[in-house]
């Protein structure tokens, strides 16, 4: 009768040499048609499957972040909510999300924002506010609904003309840097 541990080592064993002798049969070239190492490569790239270290910086398109601080939008947005704790931030994610907040302590209601980022652009589609608001009458007894009204769309307006400051500025900064 053969141990566990002797099982386990034969098993490891028998699909260590199944997965070295399944590569074997494998044409050289990849794909059988090209043997040239060169050829292969310019194939490849021409076919937008390969990457060059040097031309990763030309594609900023969707999905590539910029640093946090550099993104006016984002900056814009937590100066507007920084009177209010933070529960939830993600800039990668690309959402902020406020923690329950009161006027003063002794209120039966508070709220909650989430900033959602669709775009790094400063345009008035690119982020969703949702606010939601918390009715206790009792510690355990509190209702939440999301809130309608004037405050939305003050509130993106505001993150709005203050991402669009920051961004005139930004562009004036590498103005006076290319002077120089």
């Amino acid at each position: 009768m053969i141990s566990f541990k002797k099982f386990q080592i034969l098993f490891v064993i028998f699909l260590s040499t199944n997965l070295l002798n399944s590569c074997s049969g494998l044409p050289k070239g990849g794909d059988g048609s090209l043997t040239d190492p060169r050829d292969r490569v310019k194939k490849n790239l021409e076919e937008g499957r390969g990457f060059r270290l040097m031309d990763m910086n030309k594609n900023k398109g969707g999905g590539v972040f910029e640093f946090a601080s550099s993104n006016e939008l984002w900056r814009a947005s937590l100066d507007i909510i920084d009177f209010m704790p933070l529960a939830s931030v993600n800039y990668s994610g690309g959402i902020i999300i406020t923690d329950w907040y009161s006027t003063d302590q002794n209120s039966n209601e508070s709220i909650k924002i989430s900033i959602r980022f669709l775009t790094n652009e400063v345009r008035a589609d690119a982020i969703d506010i949702k606010v939601f608001n918390k009715m206790c009458t009792a510690q355990s007894n509190c209702v939440i609904s999301q809130k309608e009204g004037n405050l939305i769309p003050e509130l993106k307006q505001k993150i709005l003309r203050t991402a669009a400051i920051y961004e005139k500025q930004k562009k004036e900064n590498k103005k006076k840097k290319k002077k120089f």
